[in-house]
């Protein structure tokens, strides 16, 4: 019993037309190694030039417990200086994470050394970027991005682990209902197949991202990831040419997001516990659904 991850598909340059026809169109991940070669921040974001910027922000922080189902989806786990939250990662592992910090509110300057890589397509929101910081050994729970983006995400100052899986096996991750992320109680890394059966056979892609590296995540992708040493990323966000694709990301963010966060709410553990059930069930049938196909 196991996963099926193939590596994903990898390349120095590449052009427009062969990146528009055999990943965008297609929807297929990519690994572009030179995207950031004229970048000045692929010399210049370390952690001691970051430091010096942003340092005295207060930040808040993320860990891997489980969500807190009274809580809305993102709610944080504590909050640090960011300067102190540097020294940190650098110093010891942590499963402490920034996650989706937008460094522009706080320094503008740093506008001027990333591109968006405008060659490959259009679309980019350039004035909003989020960066994600991460200690060794600390993950980012299986999830896809309820806005459904196409984004290029870009890897500083050392390693990171990333498995993909495309759409089509939502239902077999356990996704859990009126929600963007899996079940939390399995590790994708090692997972239990005796006690989540449905993962048995998904197919996937993995990589390791090191320094300058850019990986395109097409829109809706399930990602994990892993940071291997104390490091940090940048995503560039572009929007699908699709109507029915911005259409339910609209959905999501309007009315799934907020039915969610209102069923927390009022009805906490309960609602949380019907929703995991439900993705069991789900993922249960899909898996019947396969075996008869």
């Amino acid at each position: 019993m196991s996963l099926i991850l193939t590596p994903i598909d990898s390349v120095d340059d590449i052009t427009k037309d062969d990146f528009i026809n055999n990943y965008l169109n297609l929807r297929k991940p990519l690994i572009i190694r030179k995207a950031t070669e004229s970048w000045p921040a692929l010399q210049k974001w370390t952690f001691d030039y970051l430091k010096e910027t942003i340092g005295d922000q207060v930040v808040p922080l993320y860990d891997s417990s489980k969500a807190d189902p009274s809580k809305p989806i993102n709610a944080s786990a504590a909050e640090m200086r960011f300067g102190d939250y540097i020294d940190l990662i650098q110093s010891e592992p942590t499963d402490l994470r920034i996650f989706l910090f937008d460094p522009i509110k706080h320094a503008p300057q740093l506008l001027n050394d990333y591109r968006s890589p405008t060659n490959l397509m259009g679309g980019f929101l350039d004035k909003y970027p989020n960066m994600f910081f991460g200690g060794a050994g600390s993950v980012t729970f299986l999830h896809y991005d309820i806005d459904l983006a196409h984004i290029f995400h870009t890897h500083f100052n050392g390693r990171k682990h990333v498995i993909l899986f495309d759409q089509k096996w939502s239902e077999r991750l356990y996704c859990i209902p009126f929600a963007t992320y899996a079940l939390e109680d399995y590790d994708i890394e090692k997972p239990d197949f005796k006690k989540f059966p449905a993962l048995d056979g998904v197919e996937g892609q993995e990589a390791f991202l090191e320094h300058g590296d850019t990986l395109f995540m097409p829109t809706g992708y399930w990602h994990w990831m892993k940071y291997l040493d104390g490091s940090f990323s940048i995503s560039l966000r572009a929007w699908d040419k699709s109507w029915a694709i911005k259409a339910k990301s609209l959905y999501n963010l309007l009315i799934q997001r907020k039915f969610d966060d209102l069923m927390k709410k009022n009805f906490k553990l309960k609602y949380m516990e019907w929703k995991e059930e439900l993705a069991v069930k789900r993922a249960n049938k899909a898996l019947q659904e396969s075996e008869l196909a």
